[in-house]
């Protein structure tokens, strides 16, 4: 997934409509859970940058008539702006996380992706003068021990700690997307941002893609999985994230976040048989936990 871009926008909810929004939550949780799954299969024949470049572009081109419609909002003079964020927030976390699945189960990459929510409060913390307070300082400690609880674990008797690491830098990353976000791209239609940052990060990508691009022919399974995670988990998974923001508002949609992991950790051990482990199952438990207690509100 990319990291979720919590643009104010206004809620419209209705109450005879109430049992929708549960339904699209879990059913968004599993699109993005899924995408590591996706990632996991592809990377192993694509190699990294191939398989960000087919996800970038797919996903942008989703989107597309989004910013088509938009268009005149988007100066020329943005686009370097824009090309920079979706750097931060697309292209590089894309590749960490397609390294760390060439190297690790699809659900560690899933369980380090959480940390976005705790990274993106630190990120405001140390670069732009936000307050963190006492109850998120605690949550990102306790975020933290499950890193290193994953981190320090194995599978199948192989070591996951520079995946961990890799999933773990990706998610900052996402973190320091969302509060440039923020701050420069408030205002213009989110889904046509994605489209931009997406399709601009295709483009800087494309020379290392193809420099590294596969000599040996990708099977059709893995094909069929980067066309599932550039049209599904990248462009349509953000149009639903988007109208979900529109009828109950960006805290509630950003609920997701607790979805993930689970859905991700569930499709690797139904579809793929990857195990489940203990270290797998603290660590859930110490960041999703983290993250819970740092969304709830002070009494």
């Amino acid at each position: 997934m990319q990291a979720i871009e919590t643009v104010p926008m206004p809620a419209t909810a209705s109450p005879e409509r109430a049992w929708l929004t549960p339904l699209e939550l879990i059913v968004l949780g599993a699109i993005w859970g899924a995408s590591f799954l996706f990632t996991r299969v592809a990377a192993k024949d694509f190699g990294a940058a191939p398989l960000v470049e087919v996800r970038l572009a797919l996903g942008a081109l989703v989107l597309l008539p989004l910013l088509w419609r938009a268009r005149r909002q988007f100066a020329p003079r943005l686009w370097p702006k824009l090309a920079l964020i979706g750097m931060i927030n697309s292209a590089l976390p894309f590749l960490l996380f397609a390294w760390a699945a060439q190297r690790a189960p699809a659900g560690v990459g899933a369980i380090t992706n959480a940390m976005t929510v705790l990274f993106t409060a630190l990120v405001g913390f140390l670069f732009f003068g936000e307050k963190i307070g006492a109850r998120r300082a605690l949550a990102l400690l306790v975020g933290f021990a499950g890193v290193v609880v994953l981190a320090s674990s194995k599978v199948a008797g192989a070591s996951i700690g520079w995946a961990v690491a890799a999933g773990a830098a990706a998610s900052f990353l996402y973190g320091i997307g969302i509060n440039l976000v923020r701050r420069h791209l408030t205002g213009l239609p989110p889904a046509a941002v994605a489209s931009a940052t997406l399709g601009s990060s295709a483009l800087l990508i494309a020379p290392f893609a193809v420099v590294s691009w596969p000599q040996a022919a990708i099977p059709l399974h893995s094909w069929l999985s980067v066309v599932a995670l550039g049209i599904l988990s990248t462009g349509l998974a953000f149009v639903l994230y988007y109208r979900l923001i529109a009828r109950v508002g960006a805290s509630r949609a950003s609920t997701v976040t607790y979805l993930i992991p689970l859905f991700g950790v569930a499709w690797a051990w139904i579809l793929l048989d990857e195990p489940l482990t203990v270290a797998m199952g603290v660590a859930s438990a110490l960041i999703l936990g983290s993250v819970a207690f740092s969304q709830r509100t002070a009494k």
